[in-house]
């Protein structure tokens, strides 16, 4: 878990410092899921097409045209009119009066967009409960003519954009350094709700609230900001002027008038942004809480580390499925929550999920792998090659550490061979060993036995470890006949004495922390010694223990007992009734 919890810790990095990609994936993310509500039906979007300009004979069209289209706009029951457009000069033609006129005659509300020539407009009158709160600051607004800005209400454009230049969030209010300007949507709201002041709401972080009169407290990030919902606005003509009851936006969509912004919905007009604002104001919309960042580290940190936790615990397989469960669970909460208008991401969540379970998969192969080389390395000299195969492919059957189990334990010796390796060359005695024991390793192997270790001129083997094997007296019985068998082919000087015997053995890794070896130790294994060291005394090739020789079906001889070291009773002991297996 050590290097799950230092990679999970790495990954907190991008954040705590809010990198870039990261921000952008989580703002894709948003723009993905969160839902899109219904218009709320209090507002319309006049659109002045290219078709328009022409009839007018070009742009920019007179103010008493602007004034006649705002007069129709009412006589067609519009509640109020917002013109999303500037009017920094007066009319050439002579029609600012009269649009004056027609401004004031209902509500009205004109742009008044933000650039950075550090002049600002009158302040609203502002109400802060809590704390005063220092945000930064808009670097001056482009104003309208005397005239028209007296005639009606002006709003602040703004269209801020995030990391990867999209707008979503739209401030509310903007801080000027002697007071607030709001924004045009909520300037809409604010006349149609006959409100003549702002209630800001703060806290340690920020705004919280604003409020504007007729309208419950509206959520907030901690700079003033609301998520705009794009909602699809009902949009109109000026041929056909679907406005009854609705306050309607005003602005221009013929090409090269006014500057497109783009937002996840593709490039807007600024009218139709500010429509999207007051309806979302109106609207239950997402919100960036403020614990954001505490609540995707802390699912980051628990997500990765029960991903690693699951792997560690269940293996391979099942750490797959519940680590893809996990993952799941994970998406589908994040998921539940933007659908519940909290703006928290866990796709990075995910992403390190999936970081954290490769990197677990990997080490978990790694050490796989590293056991299974060791097991091929410990045992491929010593077993059958399909039993080294079956411990890599199954590990767990390889108890390592030391287990007490029932086994059979085959000792061997070759007699005869000190006085003959005196008489030959080191070459011929070496010879004649290696395929004494060769004899003796194959017998073993064939019976589903280890070779544990050589001794010399003498061999010791176990049946039953590390593999479960059934039968095992009669097979490790059936080996030592086997050997008898080659060494006597063989023709190769030397004879054999072998003991058998059967007993609870701890088996399993022993030795110094630098060097060990799989074998086994015990009262069965000493005797089993002593049981072959006995041959000489009884004059048999094969002694068999009375444990072993009471659970095998091959004809028996039993012999007189024996006193053995270690044993105040004489020890019953057995041979292979050979004539009769003939």
């Amino acid at each position: 878990m050590k290097w799950a919890t230092l990679l999970i810790g790495i990954l907190t990095l991008p954040l705590l410092f809010n990198a870039v990609p990261l921000e952008i994936l989580r703002l894709k993310t948003f723009d993905t899921f969160v839902k899109t509500p219904e218009p709320t039906g209090y507002f319309s979007i006049l659109n002045i097409t290219e078709e328009d300009i022409d009839k007018e004979g070009g742009y920019p069209l007179p103010r008493q045209t602007l004034a006649k289209i705002h007069n129709t706009l009412l006589e067609n029951g519009a509640l109020g009119v917002g013109w999303v457009v500037l009017f920094p000069h007066p009319d050439r033609l002579g029609g600012d009066t009269e649009f004056a006129q027609a401004l004031q005659s209902s509500p009205s509300v004109i742009a008044m967009p933000e650039v950075p020539n550090y002049l600002y407009p009158e302040t609203h009158g502002t109400v802060i409960l809590g704390e005063d709160v220092i945000l930064p600051q808009a670097q001056g607004f482009l104003s309208n003519i005397p005239i028209l800005k007296q005639s009606a209400t002006q709003g602040a454009v703004s269209v801020p954009v995030d990391v990867d230049n999209l707008v979503r969030q739209i401030p509310l209010l903007q801080q000027i350094p002697n007071g607030w300007v709001a924004s045009f949507g909520t300037q809409v709201l604010k006349i149609l709700g006959g409100g003549s002041t702002y209630q800001i709401k703060t806290n340690l972080n920020g705004i919280e609230q604003i409020r504007v009169r007729g309208l419950p407290p509206i959520a907030t990030d901690s700079l003033g900001r609301k998520w705009i919902s794009w909602v699809d606005t009902p949009e109109t003509t000026l041929q056909e002027l679907d406005v009854a009851n609705k306050f309607v936006f005003v602005g221009f969509t013929a090409k090269g008038i006014m500057q497109q912004v783009t937002t996840p919905k593709g490039l807007l007009e600024p009218h139709k942004i500010q429509a999207a604002l007051a309806e979302s104001i109106l609207l239950e919309t997402p919100k960036i809480p403020d614990y954001r960042l505490f609540v995707e580290l802390l699912i980051l940190c628990l997500s990765g580390l029960a991903v690693a936790a699951v792997i560690n615990a269940f293996g391979i397989t099942w750490g797959l499925v519940l680590a893809g469960i996990s993952m799941a669970s994970v998406a589908y909460g994040g998921y539940a929550l933007i659908q519940a208008n909290i703006l928290i991401d866990v796709t990075w969540s995910l992403l390190s999920m999936l970081l954290v379970s490769t990197q677990q998969f990997y080490l978990n192969f790694r050490k796989q792998y590293k056991l299974r080389q060791q097991i091929k390395k410990q045992f491929e000299h010593y077993l059958d090659p399909r039993q080294v195969k079956q411990l890599q492919k199954h590990p767990e059957l390889l108890k390592l550490g030391g287990v007490r189990r029932r086994c059979t334990i085959l000792f061997t010796d070759v007699r005869g061979f000190t006085s003959l390796s005196e008489r030959l060359e080191p070459e011929q005695v070496t010879e004649i060993m290696n395929k004494a024991l060769t004899i003796q390793s194959n017998a073993v192997k064939k019976h589903g036995g280890m070779v544990d270790k050589y001794i010399g001129d003498a061999m010791m083997a176990i049946f039953n470890a590390p593999i479960d094997q059934e039968e095992h007296e009669e097979k490790a019985v059936l080996a030592a006949l086997d050997i008898m068998r080659g060494m006597n082919e063989a023709d190769i000087g030397v004879t054999i004495g072998i003991g058998v015997n059967t007993g609870d053995a701890v088996v399993g890794n022993m030795g110094s922390e630098t060097r060990f070896d799989y074998t086994a130790i015990g009262d069965a294994v000493n005797l089993a010694a002593r049981l072959e060291s006995s041959t000489k005394e009884v004059g048999q090739d094969l002694v068999i223990g009375h444990e072993t020789a009471k659970n095998i079906t091959l004809p028996l001889v039993e012999l007189e007992p024996i006193y053995v070291k270690g044993k105040e009773k004489p020890v019953k002991i057995f041979t292979v009734h050979l004539d009769k297996l003939l």
